[in-house]
């Protein structure tokens, strides 16, 4: 069953909700990961795509996501700090532009830039055109097509906004904003001539069927750079108590979402510094091919040159 479900992971109408859901469940899992593997192989980039990120904005958000350290209804002791400088911004990009990175993004908290801070964005976006070689991604929450037309007049080419988990599991985590308005943020995005890039966390409490239906979500948007995040626990937060993911669970939904998303880059981005090593080893062989590398928003990442090792020793380029 497994030979045939991945010759039709790469045809025209791709695999079923049904089929993805046995992955998830009844694959043997070591199989599951080989024929994840060749898929990626078959229709992914072989090029390995490494993104940095700056929180350029941090803290005081007013929305209520039950994983988020930066809301304002969370206690969790972050630095709250106002938009940062452009000198700011692009001392950190030429930093990791010379490791090795070729992708930047600029993340701010809260719902939207406020005031007169897209304008400042937008300057900080020419500043990294100007000086550096990198593209430049943004993500600023609820955006209109009139302002993402601004950011990609300044210079940026991908807008981020994630789903973050499955459209009938997203309510019970957030109530401040929907699901609806996040696919509306990222067709904004499009109209304006910008990719897309968008996944969400896993390990928030979703079912195995509910990460099926979130694989399909992005599907259906024809996202192309998708983030799986896996959930850190912080204090403070609603979901600072959760129970870790297993190593199985991992695997089986990096695996299940390169079978719905063949031709996809499937972006490791927060909380895989907790995997050990042979899991991370494994995820980068069932079908990861990207990277958010350094540190998150709020947490800890890992170091460029040892997410470069890890990438080179697992086949891909650079």
């Amino acid at each position: 069953m497994l030979k045939e479900i991945t010759e039709k992971a790469l045809s025209p109408d791709g695999i079923t909700p049904a089929e993805a859901g046995w992955l998830m469940s009844d694959a043997p899992l070591d199989a599951l990961c080989e024929a994840a593997h060749s898929l990626t192989a078959r229709a992914a980039a072989r090029r390995f795509d490494l993104c940095s990120i700056i929180n350029a904005k941090s803290g005081r958000c007013p929305e209520d996501c039950k994983w988020c350290a930066q809301s304002i209804r969370h206690d969790t002791g972050i630095d709250e700090y106002p938009l940062v400088t452009a000198d700011d911004c692009l001392r950190l990009a030429k930093h990791n532009e010379a490791q090795g990175v070729r992708r930047f993004s600029i993340v701010t908290s809260g719902r939207k830039p406020r005031g007169t801070e897209l304008e400042s964005i937008c300057h900080i976006v020419r500043r990294l055109k100007a000086e550096t070689g990198l593209s430049i991604c943004a993500s600023l929450g609820l955006l209109d097509a009139d302002e993402m037309a601004m950011l990609r007049d300044a210079g940026v080419t991908r807008y981020h906004c994630n789903l973050e988990t499955a459209p009938s599991y997203f309510p019970t985590l957030c109530s401040t904003h929907t699901t609806d308005q996040k696919i509306a943020t990222l067709r904004a995005a499009r109209q304006a001539g910008l990719e897309l890039c968008s996944g969400g966390i896993i390990g928030m409490g979703e079912s195995n069927a509910q990460r099926v239906e979130f694989a399909f979500a992005l599907k259906r948007l024809g996202i192309m750079s998708i983030p799986i995040n896996l959930l850190q626990p912080i204090k403070g937060t609603p979901l600072g108590h959760a129970a870790p993911m297993t190593a199985d669970e991992i695997l089986r939904t990096v695996a299940m979402m390169r079978f719905v998303n063949p031709h996809a880059a499937l972006r490791f981005a927060g909380g895989r510094s907790q995997l050990a090593e042979h899991t991370l080893r494994t995820a980068l062989h069932a079908g990861v091919n990207a990277a958010i590398v350094g540190d998150m928003l709020t947490t800890l990442g890992t170091k460029v040159a040892d997410d470069i090792k890890h990438v080179k020793e697992a086949g891909y380029e650079l």
